[in-house]
């Protein structure tokens, strides 16, 4: 669009006799200086809280313990049995089947109930 503005202007020069005003600094700033902002605003808006929230859930994934009910990115839940390293192996519902994740596959921590 503004190639099609500078290359009318010479035609409109012709015709009328006057020449179009030119762009000033700020003219040209504004629009880049609002897609500045669009883009901090999306970061602060979507960017900064996942991030956050990425945060709290690998902090909740390093203090899980045996016992602890979790649930799997695939919807699988199930009771902790063992951690090793960067493996988790539950203890699911049915016929207590024994399967095995990486903890990166974990999306929701449920903390067992301490009995008094």
């Amino acid at each position: 669009m503004i190639y099609y503005l500078l290359a009318s202007e010479p035609a409109v020069t012709e015709a009328t006799g006057e020449s179009l005003p030119s762009m000033g600094l700020l003219d040209t700033l504004i629009p880049i200086l609002m897609l500045i902002a669009v883009f901090g605003l999306m970061y602060f808006v979507s960017i900064r809280p996942q991030r956050k929230k990425e945060k709290e859930l690998r902090k909740a994934v390093d203090a899980i313990t045996v016992g602890d009910k979790i649930v799997t990115i695939g919807g699988i839940t199930g009771t902790v049995a063992n951690i090793k390293d960067d493996e988790i192996t539950i203890t699911t519902s049915i016929a207590h089947t024994m399967v095995s994740f990486k903890k990166t596959a974990i999306s929701t921590i449920i903390k067992r109930e301490i009995a008094e």
